[in-house]
């Protein structure tokens, strides 16, 4: 009997909470699953989305005040195979104050709220590492278990999946049609070869990412820079590749930054051409903020060098301001790493979708041979 391809008849679908300017919802595509519904609370997200999939629905606003049954009629369906999203972090974020009362904390009831209502075959939240170490994880996953989920979670980073950089996210996976996985790592750093890992792939760079851009921003297409002054320009040139604050001379060092002789050395770094760059954050455009200083020019990344360093597609479309844009890449979880995960979670959905037409096929074989 020849294998039925399930896929070829129903694409997996899902809907994406808390999705930003799609990152999730890109590399998902990319690996299989359809888009049908996304929600946000940022306007400028929101028409990013709407302009990429103009197909889907897109709920803007509080997602605390979605009426879940009104959703779904909109929707035009009850169930989906899949709910994805990242809660946002502030509140577990290392960067920030890490309140244990952040109010930004509770805001996985609400993704948990999609998950109870839609019952999906398997669900994925992403979130900073630290989430994994909290009480509310904890719950979660209570929560999840009790709704009949079995639970894994790690920490995956960006950069062992093909992504020009260095990005750690906790990966929370639910299935319920057998025990989902994390993709297995398809790079390494290329200094640390053995007979183990020899079969993969290199890390990808700086250089894989944006070589091919223009060392002079053209303006057009998000390869746009700042205007910076004359001290800036003099400050930037001090900085050697991988270098950092550390790199200024007394002149040039801002008098905060002498009184602090200590502290992070990605601020106002350089990124290198032949290495991943560091974390891309939402303020990627000021170098104060952390290592975004291009490889040889003397200036910052652009829009346009940070999206590919997120690996979004070129086409991909951005609302908004130059700040709103920079907000929406700074915020998104890489797309290449989301498409492994995609592609890991699409192996477990083909079996459970091949035994039922194997199942509907058969019977149906039986019940002719019964009339035969």
């Amino acid at each position: 009997m020849t294998k039925t391809n399930f896929f070829e008849n129903q694409t997996p679908t899902f809907i994406d909470l808390f999705a930003g300017a799609g990152g999730l919802s890109v590399g998902l595509e990319q690996a299989g699953f359809k888009l049908v519904a996304a929600t946000d609370w940022d306007h400028w997200s929101c028409k990013t989305l709407r302009a990429n999939h103009k197909d889907i629905l897109v709920e803007e606003g509080d997602i605390s005040k979605i009426n879940l049954n009104d959703f779904s009629e909109r929707l035009g369906r009850k169930t989906v195979d899949f709910i994805v999203g990242g809660p946002p972090c502030q509140g577990f974020s290392q960067l920030g104050k890490r309140l244990k009362d952040d109010p930004r904390n509770q805001l996985w009831r609400e993704y948990m709220r999609f998950v109870e209502f839609f019952q999906p075959k398997i669900f994925l939240m992403e979130n900073v590492p630290q989430i994994l170490t909290s009480g509310e994880f904890e719950i979660i996953k209570e929560i999840a278990e009790n709704l009949g989920y079995e639970v894994k979670e790690k920490v995956l980073h960006a950069v062992d999946y093909g992504v020009p950089q260095k990005r750690k996210r906790a990966i929370i996976l639910g299935s319920k049609i057998g025990t989902p996985s994390h993709p297995v790592p398809t790079h390494t750093d290329p200094n640390d070869f053995n007979l183990l890992n020899q079969n993969l792939n290199p890390w990808a760079t700086v250089r894989d990412a944006i070589g091919d851009l223009p060392l002079e921003p053209t303006g057009e297409d998000w390869h746009i820079g700042r205007n910076p002054t004359p001290t800036s320009i003099k400050r930037y040139k001090a900085v050697p590749p991988g270098g950092n604050r550390f790199d200024l001379p007394p002149e040039l060092t801002p008098a905060c930054w002498k009184r602090k002789k200590t502290g992070s050395t990605d601020v106002f770094g350089r990124l290198l051409w032949d290495a991943p760059s560091l974390t891309i954050r939402t303020e990627f455009f000021k170098p104060e903020k952390g290592c975004y200083l291009h490889p040889q020019a003397h200036r910052p990344i652009t829009i346009r060098e940070a999206a590919r360093l997120q690996t979004f597609p070129d086409d991909y479309i951005f609302c908004g301001s130059n700040v709103q844009a920079a907000k929406q890449i700074g915020n998104a979880v890489p797309c290449r790493l989301a498409q492994a995960i995609g592609k890991e979670l699409l192996q477990l959905l083909e079996p459970v979708a091949d035994s039922v037409q194997y199942e509907r096929v058969d019977r149906v074989a039986t019940l002719q041979g019964q009339f035969a």
